[in-house]
């Protein structure tokens, strides 16, 4: 019986330690399905993608909004780049307004409302995380600051 207790114990907490810790660097990318701030299904193809960025708060991500939207609907995609943004935990109220604000952007916005999904990117405080992609694994990961340094910059 203790034998038992110890083996799940390990399983347990090795499971818990695989689902919390971030992507690095030389890691695939795991394929997921979110919807779009249309409502609009969306399946992430790690092959088929360069660039993913990914605000996990609601300032860098209103600032990341304002400067994508001046780029217009065909940037991201002509740059192979798909933009997530963070909306697990925000409040009833919160969506209510949030999302029908995000519909007014030019540019796509997978929304990702699932914490283990979210959790599985890296993040620094007030910034967007940009993980470089090639064959669906992180060649690199930056962080971008939308308010002061331009997109292009960082999908190089």
């Amino acid at each position: 019986m203790t034998l038992l207790s110890v083996l799940l114990t390990v399983t347990f907490c090795s499971t818990l330690s695989a689902i919390a810790q971030p992507y690095e660097k030389g890691q695939s990318v795991e394929a997921f399905t979110a919807p779009d701030q249309h409502g609009t299904p969306f399946t992430f193809q790690p092959a088929e993608t360069r660039f993913l960025l990914i605000s996990h708060d609601m300032a860098a991500g209103k600032k990341a909004n304002a400067a994508l939207n001046t780029l217009g609907k065909d940037h991201l995609p002509g740059k192979k780049a798909i933009y997530i943004a963070n909306i697990h935990g925000m409040p009833s109220i919160g969506r209510y307004f949030a999302i029908p604000k995000m519909k007014k952007y030019a540019h796509r916005i997978i929304l990702a409302d699932d914490a283990k999904l979210i959790a599985k990117f890296p993040q620094q405080e007030g910034k967007v995380t940009v993980l470089k992609l090639a064959s669906g694994r992180i060649q690199s990961i930056s962080y971008w600051n939308p308010e002061s340094e331009p997109v292009d910059n960082v999908l190089k």
